[in-house]
Order: structure tokens, then C-alpha cells, then sequence
């Protein structure tokens, strides 16, 4: 029988070692923890503000290009316009024709008919499509 107590002598110095050593590395291991936790909330900062400055960088680009793409969109329509302009005769011919094409496109959506009757000047006349009563004149 001795062995059994001398059994649960070892077992509860055991039990006492493993309570004092809890009770001593608890703090130590709170430390840890917490430096830890504060290097994760570190990096995590860190990577948060590498995002930021990459989608702000993607921002500037996609602006930059824009751009870009806006100017080289202006240039090919003034090369456009100059090409139908020397090929019209002069921008005077060309404002013309662009005018009725305005008037054409504008009549389609308006389902309407516009016929043109060159005059003196080369202008289209622009009362003749006009409905309404005429103004009295003076007479009988």
C-alpha cells in the first residue's frame, strides 16, 4: 500500500508543480499574447495602407489613360473634320453640309420629310417646312 500513497504524494507534487508553473507563466504568456496581437494589428495596418496606395495608383492610371485616350480621340476628329472639310470644298462647304446633316438626322428622329430647295445663296430654306396660317395681307 505504501506505493499507492507514495503514488498520490507524486502525483500531487506534480499537480502543485504544474499550478505554480501555470501561475508563473501566465503573465508571461499574456505578454506574448499581446505583443502578438500587436504585431498582427501591425501588419495588418501595413497591408491596409499598401492596398490604399495601390488602388490610388490605379486610380491615376486609369485617369492618365483617359486622358490620353480623350486627346488622341480629338485629334483623329480634327483630322476627320480637315479631311471632310479640303474634300467639301472649304469649312464654309463643310459647316453647310454638316447643317442638313443636322436638319436630315433631326427630321428622322422627328419622323418627319424635309425636302431641299436650292436658292440663290446655296442654303436650304428654312420656313418652307413650317405649318401655320399665313399672315393676312392687305387687300380686298
Amino acid at each position: 500500500m505504501m506505493r499507492g500513497a507514495g503514488s498520490i504524494l507524486v502525483l500531487a507534487g506534480v499537480a502543485v508543480a504544474v499550478i505554480v508553473g501555470v501561475l508563473l507563466g501566465l503573465p508571461t504568456y499574456n505578454v506574448y499574447r499581446k505583443q502578438m496581437a500587436g504585431k498582427a494589428a501591425y501588419e495588418q495596418a501595413v497591408q491596409d495602407r499598401r492596398i490604399r496606395v495601390l488602388e490610388a495608383q490605379a486610380a491615376l492610371d486609369s485617369a492618365r489613360l483617359t486622358a490620353q485616350a480623350e486627346v488622341e480621340r480629338a485629334r483623329g476628329t480634327n483630322e476627320a473634320n480637315r479631311i471632310m472639310a479640303q474634300s467639301l470644298g472649304g469649312p464654309e462647304n463643310y459647316l453647310r453640309w454638316a447643317y442638313i446633316d443636322m436638319l436630315k438626322e433631326t427630321a428622322d428622329q422627328q419622323d418627319r420629310q424635309i425636302i431641299y430647295i436650292p436658292t440663290e445663296a446655296g442654303m436650304p430654306i428654312l420656313e418652307a417646312g413650317q405649318r401655320g396660317a399665313r399672315p393676312a395681307t392687305g387687300g380686298n
